[in-house]
């Protein structure tokens, strides 16, 4: 027999949070490790254009900030769904506490993210 009336799931909020966390860490952040870690360094790629103000710039346009921003928040997503499954699979049962305190930690940096952004 069907149940016509399932109880709600929070999961899909969370898994589309956890796929786009994964999916920004998996292809921009090697892109952005590559650029500022190794290119800038060896000088490939020329110093001045990673200046202060070029980068302040960049941090305090539209496109910038919300791509500073999504680097930020979108993997912490990613990791603290990992977090709260992953306890779960070494047989710590935390309930609905681990999975506050994770999300909520999650949520706080996206926060901070946000606002260390819009201050600069």
């Amino acid at each position: 027999m069907i149940n016509t009336n399932p109880k709600r799931s929070d999961e899909p909020v969370w898994w589309s949070l956890f796929g786009a966390g994964g999916t920004w860490f998996a292809m921009i952040t090697p892109v952005t490790i590559l650029v500022l870690g190794i290119l800038v360094p060896l000088g490939i790629i020329d110093a001045e254009t990673m200046s202060y103000k070029r980068v302040a710039e960049f941090a305090t346009s539209i496109i910038g900030a919300l791509f500073i921003i999504a680097t930020l928040a979108l993997p912490m997503w990613h990791a603290m769904h990992r977090v709260h499954h992953g306890m779960h699979d070494l047989k710590f049962h935390t309930g609905l506490a681990g999975k506050i305190i994770c999300y909520a930690f999650a949520a706080l940096i996206s926060i901070l993210s946000v606002v260390f952004i819009f201050l600069i």
